[in-house]
């Protein structure tokens, strides 16, 4: 009996791993539970806000038609010339990328990155079966026959003239470099503006912010920097108001400047510049929200984070409040759009002139926090995807009538040529589930997938509304 009392385990160490059994069968329990019921929310919260519209879109045949997934196969070119196989030896070469041949301007194919006039946004051309395309990366010409000069800018649909107007840096000169590491550059010549009715046929506006040519001490100076010119309306003031990323050739001064002007095509006052929230302030863009509030978004503290804030309410200044977002995750050339009740950003890396990887970031709330979704590009090849098509972000259009589909805005830099540089318009939709979890967390996100998709030409689907 002894022995046998020995071996029993005393009724309390029983009762304890019971009890651990059953606390762990209750805890996977209520974590299905929490699982299933976040799911169903997510479900539930989708099909309330947009389900039937976005089904509707769906089944546009054109709409359709944009969301088809078109392959690229770019074949990188044999070297030029042969070596000796001992001499390869001693110096083995580096295998050659897209992104060499892309940032190389004696490459066999640069006719590919940087095509021709042929066939762009061009209002000259009869055929109704051509008509309204867009060509990314070619050549866009206006009314007059002209190449477009609206660089890093963004576009202001304005209610008044029911008219879209775009705006960007105007780079028709010479490029050159300050001192032999120095970014490629061209002065400043100002801020070109474009208008269109069907965002398609652009006329050429002019010049609406000029370069100051003689005081060396102004912002607008010509040895200076001006970028991502963004213009919003104020309905409080009637004015328009111009932010602009404003630096030295040598990026040290790294601020933000405001213009105003009573009309949409200028011409625009400068106001003057400074370090948002005492900080650096490099790429930029501003966004206004449906409610009339007015934000400013910027790549701070050496590009390694983002910073975002209310501007006061003649748009003007900035506001004591600001919040800093994707923390030491290095990104800029911020474009924020908003898309029932959710707001979404795209943002680039920190290369310089070379392409980089897209990403794509939502939020509830516009002050954040701030969730990273992925890369959104789609098609093309795998080094499409991973530099954006070769360009980089710098507005996102809402498409009028079509809840869930814009236009992606971005520029196919060339740094050899700035003047030179493309511009590559996508159409981006916003549908579907993203495809990961919230990081630590059995949470799905709120919000949807956001998708790019490459096409070598595309059109706006048949009875879009132009006016919003």
């Amino acid at each position: 009996m002894k022995s046998r009392s020995k071996c029993r385990k005393p009724t309390s160490l029983r009762c304890n791993a019971g009890s651990r059994y059953s606390t762990s069968v209750v805890i996977f329990c209520l974590l299905g539970c929490l699982f299933l019921l976040n799911l169903y929310s997510y479900t539930h919260y989708k099909d309330r806000n947009g389900g039937e519209s976005q089904l509707r879109l769906s089944r546009h045949p054109q709409f359709r038609e944009l969301q088809e997934v078109e392959e690229e196969n770019i074949q990188i070119p044999p070297p030029r010339g042969k070596r000796s196989p001992r001499a390869a030896k001693r110096r083995p070469k580096k295998k050659t990328t897209l992104i060499d041949e892309f940032l190389d301007e004696n490459s066999q194919l640069r006719h590919v990155f940087f095509p021709g006039h042929k066939r762009a946004i061009d209002p000259l051309q009869t055929s109704a079966n051509e008509s309204y395309y867009y060509y990314p990366g070619r050549i866009w010409l206006d009314t007059d026959g002209n190449p477009i000069q609206a660089h890093g800018g963004g576009i202001l649909y304005d209610k008044n003239s029911r008219t879209y107007y775009w705006y960007g840096e105007y780079k028709d000169g010479p490029t050159y470099q300050v001192h032999n590491k120095g970014a490629a550059r061209v002065d400043i010549i100002g801020v070109g503006c474009y208008s269109s009715k069907d965002l398609w046929t652009w006329t050429h506006e002019g010049i609406v912010l000029a370069a100051e040519e003689t005081n060396e001490t102004h912002d607008l100076h010509k040895s200076n920097v001006l970028e991502r010119p963004k213009v919003i309306y104020n309905e409080r003031t009637g004015k328009y108001v111009m932010w602009m990323h404003i630096d030295d050739a040598n990026y040290t001064k790294a601020a933000v400047g405001v213009a105003i002007s009573d009309r949409p095509d200028g011409p625009y006052d400068y106001l003057g510049s400074q370090r948002p929230h005492g900080c650096e302030s490099r790429d930029m863009t501003v966004f206004k929200d449906d409610d009339g509030v007015a934000y400013l978004i910027y790549s701070s503290e050496d590009n390694s984070e983002l910073h975002i804030g209310p501007l006061t309410v003649d748009y003007l200044n900035v506001t004591s409040v600001m919040r800093r977002i994707l923390v030491g995750q290095h990104r800029e050339a911020p474009a924020l759009f908003k898309h029932q009740g959710t707001y979404y950003m795209i943002t680039s890396g920190c290369t310089g002139w070379a392409p980089n990887e897209a990403l794509a970031h939502a939020a509830e709330s516009i002050l954040g926090p701030w969730e990273t979704i992925g890369n959104p590009c789609i098609g093309g090849n795998k080094v499409f995807r991973l530099t954006t098509f070769f360009a980089q972000s710098t507005f996102v259009l809402p498409l009028p009538g079509f809840p869930g589909s814009f236009i992606f805005m971005a520029d196919r830099w060339n740094p050899a040529d700035l003047r030179e540089s493309r511009y590559v318009w996508l159409p981006l939709i916003v549908a579907g589930p993203v495809d990961q979890p919230l990081e630590y967390s059995f949470e799905f996100p709120l919000w949807s997938r956001v998708s790019i998709y490459w096409h070598r030409k595309w059109r706006l689907p048949h009875g879009w509304n132009g006016f919003i």
